[in-house]
């Protein structure tokens, strides 16, 4: 019996050589592949970690054993400040000169501009914006104030204005110092980096209480909070600029033993030009963003009119008030944004820029200048006749009234919708029965350790094993201040908006990508929707789908919109052309095209597009919370109102982590090809 089966066994262990050849081969190839070594990593650490963490502290919501509650302490500072601010040494000899410091440089700013009257702002505006911008930005600047006045808005544009001024100049001050000591230093970059990404995420709202608490109500708490919003993205760029600088150049100049301060000064801060200029552009949008928020808080102007418009439903005035803020944010971008491009000086020079006819170009710009000047010295007669007032009454053109006619006449027709189609109100219940509360519940029946789990997976697949990390971390910290199940509802209102987003933004780019023309028509529209305050979007969908989640998803989707379609654009129009070209030769359709070849080139923008609209629509979700969203947005405006400062820098800060963790996980991160 045994010599019989002595045969079989030793065909059944050659069968089984090959067999554990192949599976120990393929076992090798999987593990050379950096995705799926980080995920056998993870199941391991899961498959020994899990089940510890259920048997003792459960698979339901973040465990109470793991909670910090912060209200008592926070309860005492907040009291500790109310009880002291009139008498502690801090506020007196501190904290009150540099309000005073505040309201003193606002009140100066604000004065000028009233003494320089309409014709003095406007012909100052556009002489500047065509001495760095040239004369079609001269123009936009002209018109732009021009209707400023029309719009019987000029003495709110002139105190936001002031107010905006006196913060972006802080703003770019304080971002250029912390850019600069980033730039210089790798170690100051990596301490900086979480802290400059908290300032970025905590939301408004979160940080104007204790702002209030300690300066009070009005100009000075909202230019410091302004600050804390728009000092970032200087930093950023700052920083940006001078590290990437071209190391050929450095060393030239070391090797002619330039001092380290003059490296800076002759080198590095001339070549990361372009960088800062860009970083005082994103700091003068970022700062306009605040105008309506800082409204909250007591600053008067353009913010103040469009909150008390949100008060009444009255889209009309909002609407006035909101134009002026969208000129403004036009007119100082394009002039930013030009200061970047040469070509202006050399207009202004009157220098020729290669090429024959070079004189005749210079008598056509000086012409040009002539007829300049003439029609600003036209319009500073005109004002001479019309008296001391800041605009004549009678260049008025009221449009609340007609703009309120249209969003009833909307209103009445698309709230109830047409017979058998429905409505704005059917589509917002069917928005959040079928997709909001799913999402919401699902988020909320996960295990916490699954939860962690999921966003450590996802993190460390796009980054490396530090991003992962702090993801997981972030979520964690929801998790210890109590706010898990508020955060996994803020998380489903932003998952399910980002969405949307994502579909109608790359529906958009496509063919703005493709068509000149499309790009042309669709940027004055992506203009106004990017820079019209975040309350302004409010306002109509409130009157259209009612109070609730749905009105909240709907205007962070138009708000985060322009930004995913003009990345997305950009990154799908610098495909490489030879590789077009390719596909094009090998008979590849217009889809193919698109789907193998521009897509996949175009992945580090459209992954940039999926972060950005991932912000833009975390930080107008939790503005969701005044009409209605609930969840995070509804306690950090609760928190605010009532003066708790417990609840509402709580639930910031969670915002804070929650938006900290989304970024971590839709941000690609250097090195995580490699498998870092």
């Amino acid at each position: 019996m045994s010599t019989a089966t002595t045969p079989a066994r030793a065909a059944a262990a050659m069968k089984t050589e090959p067999e554990a050849a192949a599976g120990a081969a393929a076992l090798r190839a999987l593990w050379a592949r950096p995705a799926a070594r980080k995920l056998l990593i993870l199941a391991a650490a899961a498959a020994v970690l899990v089940p510890v963490a259920a048997a003792t502290h459960g698979s339901g919501t973040w465990p109470s054993a793991f909670t910090v509650d912060l209200t008592k302490p926070l309860t005492g500072a907040s009291n500790w400040i109310i009880d002291n601010r009139d008498s502690h040494w801090a506020f007196l000899y501190f904290f009150g000169h540099v309000s005073g410091a505040i309201i003193g440089a606002v009140h100066a700013v604000y004065t000028v501009l009233l003494a320089l009257g309409w014709a003095g702002v406007t012909a100052t505006a556009a002489l500047l914006a065509w001495r760095v911008a040239g004369a079609r930005v001269a123009v936009i600047a002209l018109a732009s104030f021009a209707a400023c006045g029309l719009l019987g808005m000029w003495v709110p544009t002139m105190r936001t204005l002031a107010l905006m001024i006196v913060a972006v100049a802080v703003s770019v001050a304080v971002g250029a110092l912390l850019g600069l000591a980033a730039g210089l230093s790798d170690r100051t970059f990596r301490a900086l980096r979480p802290v400059l990404d908290t300032m970025q995420a905590l939301p408004a709202f979160a940080y104007l209480l204790p702002v209030v608490l300690v300066f009070g109500i009005g100009v000075a708490p909202a230019v410091l909070a302004t600050v804390v919003y728009a000092a970032p993205p200087m930093a950023r760029l700052t920083a940006l600029g001078l590290r990437s600088t071209d190391q050929g150049v450095l060393e030239a100049v070391e090797s002619l033993g330039a001092t380290g301060r003059q490296r800076l000064l002759t080198a590095r801060l001339p070549l990361a030009r372009r960088e800062l200029l860009l970083g005082v552009n994103q700091t003068i949008m970022m700062a306009l963003s605040m105008a309506v928020i800082a409204s909250v808080i007591g600053a008067d102007g353009l913010g103040d009119r469009v909150y008390q418009a949100l008060s009444t439903v009255d889209v009309g005035s909002a609407l006035a008030a909101g134009i002026p803020i969208v000129l403004l944010a036009i007119v100082l971008d394009r002039t930013t944004a030009g200061a970047a491009s040469p070509s202006p000086r050399r207009l202004w020079a009157g220098v020729p820029q290669g090429g024959t006819g070079g004189h005749s170009r210079t008598t056509a710009r000086t012409r040009r200048t002539t007829a300049w000047l003439a029609a600003l010295a036209a319009v500073a007669a005109a004002a001479l006749a019309t008296g001391d007032k800041p605009w004549p009454d009678t260049w008025t053109v009221a449009i609340a009234a007609p703009v309120n006619t249209a969003k009833d006449w909307m209103v009445d027709h698309l709230y109830t919708g047409l017979p058998g189609i429905g409505g704005t109100a059917d589509l917002a219940a069917h928005y959040t029965a079928w997709v909001l509360d799913p999402l919401r519940d699902g988020l909320q029946a996960l295990p916490w350790w699954g939860a962690l789990l999921l966003v450590a997976a996802l993190a460390w697949l796009i980054g490396t094993w530090r991003t992962a990390l702090t993801a997981v971390l972030s979520l964690a910290a929801i998790g210890v201040l109590g706010r898990w199940e508020l955060s996994m509802d803020t998380l489903s209102q932003v998952l399910a908006a980002v969405a949307v987003t994502l579909v109608l933004g790359f529906a958009i780019a496509v063919p703005a990508a493709r068509s000149p023309r499309v790009e042309r028509l669709l940027r004055p529209v992506l203009d106004v929707f990017q820079t019209m305050p975040q309350f302004v979007y409010l306002i109509p969908v409130v009157a259209l789908f009612g109070v609730g989640r749905a009105p909240a998803a709907a205007a962070a989707v138009v708000y985060a919109l322009p930004a995913v379609v003009r990345i997305a654009s950009e990154g799908l129009r610098r495909v490489n052309p030879g590789a077009m070209e390719s596909a094009r030769s090998l008979g590849a359709t217009g889809g193919q095209q698109l789907r193998q070849v521009q897509f996949p080139l175009a992945r580090p923008q459209l992954l940039l597009a999926v972060n950005q609209a991932v912000v833009l629509v975390l930080s107008v979700v939790i503005i969701g919370g005044l009409v209605g969203g609930g969840a995070l947005g509804y306690e950090v405006v609760f928190g605010l109102a009532q003066g708790d400062l417990a609840t509402g820098l709580t639930a910031g800060v969670a915002i804070a982590c929650l938006g900290l963790m989304l970024d971590r996980v839709t941000q690609p991160t250097k090195g995580a090809r490699d498998g870092a």
